[in-house]
């Protein structure tokens, strides 16, 4: 019995140091964002860089991946409200779920599974292989060079991609509801706008900030705690994978019972 109440123990130590290490880590680098003298011409060098790996290149798989997704949202969405009786929500239901909620969410899962893991590598393999250290020596800060472009890389990327993504969601609408529903465009448009609240947007915008920050932050934070050997890589890379998709949800859950809250209260 005190072997259990000890082994617990120390892994609930464990957590709470963990969880210590990584909010210190998440304030220092929240911290960073707003020094001016972080920003130089190598970190914007870098940062252009970032944005291109993260936004630019995943474009033609992400509109892929949003076409389809929307198409298939919106159709089953406009179907079941018609067969209901509730086609008027139709509006509602694609700002209020599809736009503030679909599309930031799925934007994220696809920047996470590809950038999330290539930066943990990518840092995982600097540690490896000592160029870490090699910067340090060399009085390069590696937070301004290394950690700072690559968040707001992240936050840039999906706020942008979002965007994509919503615009997306209401083009498909617009065809969806045009072609089958025979609702024509100003029609769709009204119901749009009647439909639209600046907070939730507002909270879409932030939400996707949020993401994007915390799917680049934890990745970083676990690719430096790899080890000095190569077997500690995969490791990592698995670690902060699994943590950067408990953040995820974390932050949906969140957003879904603190975003009502705010609204009600304004």
């Amino acid at each position: 019995m005190i072997n259990i109440l000890e082994s617990i123990g120390k892994k609930g130590l464990q957590s709470a140091r963990s969880l210590r290490d990584v909010m210190s880590f998440t304030y220092m680098i929240f911290v960073r964002l707003f020094e001016r003298r972080a920003y130089n011409s190598a970190v914007s060098m870098v940062l252009v860089n970032q944005i291109y790996f993260t936004a630019v290149q995943i474009l033609p798989l992400f509109f892929t991946a949003a076409v389809c997704l929307s198409i298939a949202f919106v159709g089953i969405i406009g179907e079941y409200l018609l067969r209901i009786g509730l086609f008027s929500y139709f509006g509602r239901l694609l700002m209020g779920f599809m736009v503030t909620e679909i599309a930031p969410f799925g934007t994220v899962l696809l920047i996470a599974l590809r950038s999330s893991s290539a930066i943990n590598a990518e840092i995982a393999v600097m540690k490896v292989n000592n160029e870490l250290n090699t910067l340090a020596v060399f009085r390069i800060d590696i937070i301004n060079y290394l950690f700072l472009p690559r968040v707001i890389s992240g936050i840039i990327s999906v706020v942008l991609l979002t965007c994509l993504f919503s615009l997306v969601v209401l083009a498909s609408g617009l065809i969806y509801s045009g072609f089958f529903f025979n609702m024509s465009a100003r029609d769709y448009m009204a119901a749009l706008l009647e439909s639209a609240n600046f907070f939730d947007l507002i909270a879409m915008f932030i939400k996707s900030a949020v993401f994007g920050f915390f799917i680049v932050m934890i990745p970083i934070r676990y690719g430096i705690r790899a080890t000095n050997e190569l077997t500690s890589i995969p490791v990592s890379v698995l670690n902060g994978m699994v943590q950067v998709f408990i953040a995820i949800v974390i932050i949906e859950v969140l957003s879904l019972v603190i975003t009502p809250m705010i609204s009600k209260l304004i």
